[in-house]
């Protein structure tokens, strides 16, 4: 399990341009990485559009966001495009780096295999996860006070 002071797990994912974008591209800054079941779904709809409505408040604290799911690249444009999301969505398609972080569902909803469990990491400047929470209930959201506390320490 991920916990915080560990060192972030690498990745390289496409985002909705089908650009790639790795946790490389982070170094120096704080990054907050969402991981989400799939786009569309009231719940992620809820999750995502909370953080675009809040983006400036994570700005001030001098975080990036992006947010992952097993979607394809193309659904998670049209996802972007419709609920106006400033950040981006990578595709985890292949389901590595959700495996990686811990936050895979083995069997989601509806029989489907290798969906993305809702859960939120802080990763500092240099690498290193702060704060970590995986929901095993898709229904329930991310402690986002909590994350943005560990963020303000971080300042």
């Amino acid at each position: 399990m991920i916990k915080p002071g560990q060192t972030a797990p690498e990745f390289t994912l496409f985002n909705s341009d089908k650009k790639e974008v790795s946790l490389g591209d982070f170094h120096g800054k704080n990054l907050i990485i969402l991981f989400f079941p799939l786009a569309f779904t009231s719940v992620c709809t809820v999750e995502l559009c909370e953080i675009r409505d809040k983006i400036s408040t994570y700005t001030d604290l001098n975080a990036e966001i992006v947010a992952i799911s097993v979607d394809s690249p193309y659904v998670l444009a049209k996802f972007k495009q419709e609920q106006n999301l400033p950040f981006d969505l990578l595709s985890d398609f292949n389901k590595e780096v959700s495996a990686a972080y811990d936050s895979l569902y083995e069997t989601f909803s509806m029989n489907m295999k290798g969906v993305s469990k809702r859960s939120a990491f802080l990763i500092d400047p240099n690498g290193i996860i702060q704060y970590a929470e995986v929901l095993d209930n898709a229904g329930e959201v991310p402690n986002f006070n909590a994350l943005r506390e560990t963020l303000a320490q971080l300042k």
